[in-house]
């Protein structure tokens, strides 16, 4: 970005000039672009030096204007190094306004995030979800001490923030306040959000992430096998409590449907499809977006379970959902009971969905991608690349296919 400008004093000839004295305007001009404006003053073209960018002479008149000419070239000067100094992007434009006093309102990095935030929580429940809000509120809180420790500030003019300062908060995120590197990565995303904001707003010129890449890898999802999911479903368990989660999470497990989906999940969401056979006819609670999935033998199976049970019956819910805590909870009492020593969580079940149900099965990718509502095709391929044992079946499809020829 250029800091250097040039000014130039000239004389403007005005329409239907016919003779005598004519305005004398500044041009400012940086990086090719010019601005120009009236100094307010007149010279009469023969006492003009176009060289000098003065009048010639040494009368007291002459002398008066000149010193005029000098006063706003150092009050330019001024304004050149003021901004300089508040590290603001240098234009034309910028120095004229800065010039008259009428400089562009400075933005802020904490008060246009807080102002984000507060539209968002306006729109709860109007496409935003609190536990997003929840998010970047955290946001928000991580960013001003991050100020505070690393700049001795508690907030930062959008203008000042370049590379060093992003590469610097990832840094922070990581060391001094223990995140890992996928939740820094989440709220590196945050940031950029507000910083696209203000360049679409044309608050700045330059993006400071245009050379930031996060180097964060997504966390392995883990699924159960086909034999984990048999061993579960099969268990004969004597507690109540722990006998309808394990439904619960087997229903999940063959319908892709997460914890808040299948929470909300109403008889009136169970109807047929267009192929005759009953289905589950929702949207996801995160993404809003339709979710629409078959049921396989499984799941029906434990709907019926629960036709007639009378928490379901008075509030019109298919299941009997517990809270997450408690779920998650009674599902590690579950996994001891069956053998199994991977960490079970209930999302779990949503991850055997896509894997073990559906794509090792050679469910076509797109198929599972619209069962689960993912806004993304590349979402739904991350399980795809789990699957070693998909693998396995297509190379040796090929091989026989090969022996044939």
């Amino acid at each position: 970005m250029s800091t250097n400008y040039s000014l130039l004093f000239y004389l403007k000839k005005p329409k239907n000039y016919v003779g005598g004295p004519k305005p004398i305007y500044m041009r400012i001009t940086v990086a090719g672009e010019p601005k120009e404006m009236s100094t307010g003053r007149e010279c009469d073209p023969v006492r003009w030096n176009a060289k000098t960018n003065r009048a010639k002479g040494t009368k007291e008149d002459i002398r008066g204007l000149n010193a005029y000419l000098d006063t706003m070239e150092r009050k330019m000067a001024d304004a050149h190094l003021q901004l300089v100094k508040d590290g603001a992007e240098i234009t034309a434009e910028t120095l004229k306004l800065k010039y008259l006093g009428k400089d562009v309102q400075r933005r802020y990095l904490m008060e246009t995030f807080t102002e984000h935030n507060r539209k968002m929580e306006a729109l709860l429940g109007k496409g935003f979800k609190p536990n997003t809000l929840k998010g970047y509120n955290t946001s928000v809180a991580h960013l001003t001490s991050y100020l505070e420790k690393c700049h001795g500030e508690t907030d930062i003019d959008i203008r000042r923030i370049d590379h060093v300062f992003i590469a610097g908060y990832e840094f922070f995120l990581r060391s001094d306040m223990g995140c890992s590197a996928v939740s820094a990565a989440k709220y590196m995303k945050h940031l950029r959000k507000i910083i696209n904001q203000c360049l679409a707003h044309r608050w700045i010129a330059e993006n400071p992430f245009a050379f930031y890449k996060t180097k964060a890898k997504p966390r392995e999802k883990d699924f159960l096998t086909p034999d984990e999911l048999d061993r579960i479903a099969q268990k004969e368990l004597s507690i109540t409590r722990l006998s309808h989660v394990r439904d619960i999470f087997v229903f999940c497990c063959y319908t892709g449907l997460s914890y808040a989906d299948v929470r909300k999940l109403q008889k009136t969401d169970i109807a047929k499809g267009i192929d005759g056979r009953l289905w589950v006819l929702t949207s996801r609670e995160k993404t809003e977006t339709a979710s629409n999935i078959p049921l396989l033998p499984q799941a029906l199976e434990i709907i019926g379970r629960y036709a007639d049970y009378p928490p379901c019956v008075a509030k019109g819910l298919v299941l009997p959902v517990l809270s997450n805590q408690k779920m998650n909870s009674y599902l590690k009492e579950i996994a001891d009971l069956c053998g199994i020593t991977k960490t079970l969580t209930f999302h779990m079940a949503r991850h055997t969905f896509a894997t073990t149900v559906t794509l090792a099965n050679n469910v076509p990718i797109e198929t599972v991608s619209k069962m689960l509502g993912h806004t993304s095709i590349k979402t739904t391929q991350h399980y795809a690349k789990l699957l070693d044992t998909r693998i396995g079946s297509d190379m040796e499809a090929l091989q026989k296919r090969l022996a044939g020829m």
